[in-house]
């Protein structure tokens, strides 16, 4: 990570939240995190948001990062509250284009594609991001779900993949 990383993204194609939400204030943690993408393929990690929040505040701080960072899109992981999940963020500002996704692999396999992103130097964060990059390094298959990871795979493949199809045979929704 430390040998990719950067003070400042370049123009950047296209941005999104990913968003792998949490039912409850007292549950898991909402992973949020902010990504973009070059021309070339290059994907930019923007910031780590996630909180532990209730639905209604997490949603607030979805629409935030969607407002300062000119987001295109919001990718969201359905499995945890389906439609539900558009639904409490377009409470907070309805016009907020949502895809959501769903997850029919497991985590190792979703990630494995993004992962490679790394390996290839192409994977960039825009400053340092310690709890993010401790899931992404310290996570293994049986550990508790990683929010902020699942949150960064979303997006990234969102915005990696030809046209936004995701890899690991999740398929979008929405």
């Amino acid at each position: 990570l430390d040998d990719a990383r950067v003070l400042q993204a370049p123009d950047l194609a296209r941005v999104v939240v990913g968003v792998d939400p949490s039912a409850s204030s007292s549950g898991d943690a909402c992973g949020i995190v902010v990504a973009g993408s070059t021309r070339d393929r290059h994907l930019y990690v923007l910031d780590d948001l996630t909180v532990q929040a209730s639905p209604e505040a997490w949603a607030r701080a979805v629409v935030t990062a969607y407002y300062k960072y000119k987001a295109d899109r919001v990718i969201a992981e359905a499995n945890q509250g389906g439609e539900m999940v558009t639904a409490v963020i377009q409470q907070v500002e309805r016009n907020i284009p949502v895809k959501l996704v769903h997850a029919t692999r497991g985590k190792a396999v979703r990630a494995e594609p993004v992962s490679v992103i790394y390996e290839q130097g192409r994977g960039h964060h825009v400053g340092t991001f310690p709890l993010l990059e401790d899931e992404l390094c310290q996570w293994e298959p049986g550990d508790a779900s990683p929010n902020r990871l699942d949150a960064l795979v979303w997006a990234a493949t969102h915005l990696l993949e030809p046209q936004g199809v995701l890899v690991g045979k999740a398929r979008a929704a929405g």
